[in-house]
């Protein structure tokens, strides 16, 4: 956990006073035969492991305010967030721009067969995707146009609000390049595991990273 800012990239921000905060949930663990693989716009389910992880964010986030529920269609997301939305969370708005990146050729590879059959370090992946540089895949430029007009929609509606936004990593990665402006590849310093939390608060002269990566299942007794 730590912190980190820049300044508000959003148009028409609110009021200074008014603090808008976004919890950044990703999904817990996958399936095993998927763990270091390139899953991207496979449709995979949680593991056992994965359920219970879900369940022990679900104890965590119960209780605090929340005023609206953000989330990708994919399996492994609509497995995560039904434990929450079962304790009395606001329904969720299911937003098909919120699914992960599509790692195209490399999808279905794990990290070791990546390396091999494209000559690309599995580590580097953020980098090829910012430049176009994943076979079939999609673009650092595709991948931020297809989150980005969503992610500000979200900000707009709910101004001194907080919403959660179930994801992926890979979107977690792309919405804290937008909100930071930073480059994508440098959102490889920040580790975003298995159901895990960041929390930005979003000011008029800031944004500011007020948790990254707080694993409930792990962080916090039960």
């Amino acid at each position: 956990m730590g912190k980190s800012s820049s300044k508000p990239s959003w148009k028409a921000a609110p009021p200074a006073a008014v603090v808008t905060r976004l919890w950044l949930i990703r999904h817990a663990e996958v399936e095993e035969r998927y763990h270091h693989t390139f899953g991207g716009r496979i449709d995979m389910n949680l593991s056992a492991r994965g359920r219970a992880q879900a369940k022990a964010l679900a104890r965590y986030l119960h209780g605090r305010p929340l005023d609206a529920v953000y989330a990708s269609p994919m399996k492994r997301v609509q497995q995560t967030v039904e434990p929450l939305l079962r304790n009395g969370a606001p329904p969720q708005v299911i937003r098909p721009e919120l699914h992960e990146v599509d790692f195209g050729d490399w999808t279905g590879y794990n990290w070791f067969e990546v390396q091999k059959r494209f000559g690309i370090h599995p580590y580097d992946w953020l980098d090829e995707i910012e430049r176009g540089g994943v076979p079939h895949g999609e673009s650092g430029v595709a991948f931020r146009a297809r989150v980005e007009p969503c992610l500000f929609e979200i900000i707009r509606r709910h101004p001194g609000g907080t919403a959660a936004i179930f994801c992926h990593g890979g979107v977690i990665r792309m919405i804290l390049a937008i909100l930071l402006e930073l480059p994508l590849p440098k959102t490889n310093s920040f580790d975003i595991e298995y159901a895990s939390l960041t929390q930005v608060a979003l000011h008029s002269h800031l944004n500011e990273i007020e948790l990254l990566n707080l694993t409930p299942w792990r962080d916090c007794p039960a």
